[in-house]
């Protein structure tokens, strides 16, 4: 009776479900899920693995117990119980499966070259890449390594802000090495996809075909590799997957929106091996190198546009070169659209939204601290050091007072970030504001950092 009544109810739910979340995710995680029992108000449900598990509670149980609710009209509680599919039934359900296609002995014995430039942008070249003092040692690394890879650079570690070029410049390199078949086997991947990949080789008992898939490369290019954080069964796999490829003289290029010691969640063993190699930064482009974007990319889309324009949003799109495309693309389209010549205050108006939101973006904890490092000539290790000279002490109680001022971030976080106490950052705060209001010398250094930053400096209220 109870799994009768376990069948139904989760039945109703699962199409509910099913409206709610976008195909590919129901099928991955939602429609794997098999109903159990009921025993009072728990609804038991059986998954495959313990990492299914322990990602189901995290990210979707709200969303079941929502579905639940819905369908039923009470609230309930979920029980994942980890229930493996028995030898029987997966042998049954790989004789089930499509076999794979006869092919000849010439095939078979060919080696295998998978086309690599079906995973990589082809617009993502070298070529279309605009080079500027923000980029240009980046890129300078990245034509070492597609010239000579694994030897120049191993592993090349990139990392900077949303939409600065870091998948550009990685798939650039794979285009590169592609063209002058430098690696015979090149793999692109989110690392998002990796970890789906991943589990669903858990769930299928094909851990060992996932290992050579990825172990046999000879170049290996991993985009976002932040998303590992925090996930410690596919950290693990990770890293023998890195010493496997080092090890055997293959090349690794990694993205991240930060330094891989600045990645929370992150085993130490892995920040290291990271950090083996080069590692990268790119950072916001200049005037002059957004301005070589826009007519580059206006060349690429044979379009005539007023070089006021361009300079208009070379001046008021700072934050990234994804945002700033599209705000050229949004000036081209209504010059098409309306027929008429665009100028600059129908151009204010376009744009008013993207430009509110560079005002008002927001600034990292990281980046304060490296303002702050570089107006006093300090190394930015200083800022979550012990040492204690004023010449240091001052310096790090300002950048702790403009990420007070200027982010939203708490003040644990702000302690996190700089090796603090909650209470130290408390007293950086009011000591900067207390000797702001008599040292005109500091006022001026404060608010000409903020400038730096794009930000205007407001006085704190009191910390408590």
């Amino acid at each position: 009776m109870d799994t009768l009544n376990a069948n139904a109810i989760w039945t109703q739910a699962c199409k509910h479900l099913q409206d709610a979340l976008h195909a590919d995710v129901y099928s991955r995680w939602i429609a794997v899920i098999s109903p159990d029992r009921i025993e009072g108000d728990t609804l038991h449900l059986g998954v495959d693995n313990d990492f299914y598990q322990s990602w189901l509670e995290e990210h979707y149980l709200p969303l079941i117990c929502d579905a639940l609710r819905a369908v039923s009209g009470q609230d309930w509680k979920i029980a994942f119980n980890v229930s493996p599919m028995d030898l029987f039934t997966h042998a049954a359900a790989q004789a089930q499966s499509t076999p794979e296609p006869s092919r000849t002995l010439r095939e078979r014995l060919m080696p295998r070259r998978p086309d690599t430039r079906l995973q990589l942008n082809p617009k993502y070249t070298m070529s279309s890449f605009v080079v500027g003092p923000a980029n240009s040692f980046a890129h300078a690394a990245a034509l070492a390594v597609s010239e000579a890879p694994a030897k120049a650079y191993n592993p090349l570690f990139i990392y900077g802000g949303t939409g600065l070029g870091k998948t550009h410049l990685m798939q650039a390199i794979g285009h590169a090495v592609v063209e002058k078949n430098r690696a015979r086997h090149i793999c692109y991947i989110t690392c998002e996809t990796l970890l789906n990949e991943y589990i669903d080789a858990l769930q299928k008992r094909s851990i060992t075909e996932f290992r050579k898939r990825y172990r046999t490369v000879d170049l290996l290019l991993i985009d976002d590799i932040h998303f590992l954080s925090g996930k410690e069964r596919i950290q693990e796999e990770f890293f023998h997957t890195f010493n496997s490829l080092f090890d055997a003289h293959k090349q690794i290029i990694m993205t991240s929106d930060r330094p891989a010691s600045e990645i929370n969640g992150l085993e130490q063993r892995l920040v290291s091996r990271f950090e083996w190699g080069l590692v990268t930064e790119l950072e916001r482009p200049d005037f002059e190198t957004r301005m070589a974007i826009l007519r580059f990319k206006q060349r690429e889309m044979s379009l005539s546009v007023d070089e006021s324009v361009l300079t208009f949003i070379a001046e008021n799109v700072r934050s990234n070169v994804r945002r700033l495309e599209g705000a050229l693309v949004r000036a081209v389209s209504f010059m098409s659209l309306t027929q008429q010549p665009l100028t600059l205050d129908a151009l204010k108006r376009l744009l008013r939204d993207t430009i509110e939101e560079e005002q008002h973006a927001e600034i990292s904890l990281s980046a304060i601290q490296k303002a702050v490092a570089a107006h006093y000539d300090i190394r930015l290790a200083d800022m979550s050091s012990i040492a204690r000279p004023r010449s240091i002490a001052v310096p790090r109680q300002v950048a702790m007072y403009l990420c007070r001022s200027l982010t939203p971030s708490s003040l644990p976080d702000i302690a996190t970030a700089f090796n603090k106490t909650h209470g130290t950052v408390i007293h950086a705060c009011r000591a900067v504001q207390n000797r702001m209001d008599v040292d005109s010398d500091l006022r001026r250094q404060v608010q000409d950092i903020s400038t730096k930053l794009g930000k205007s400096i407001h006085a704190l209220e009191p910390v408590s």
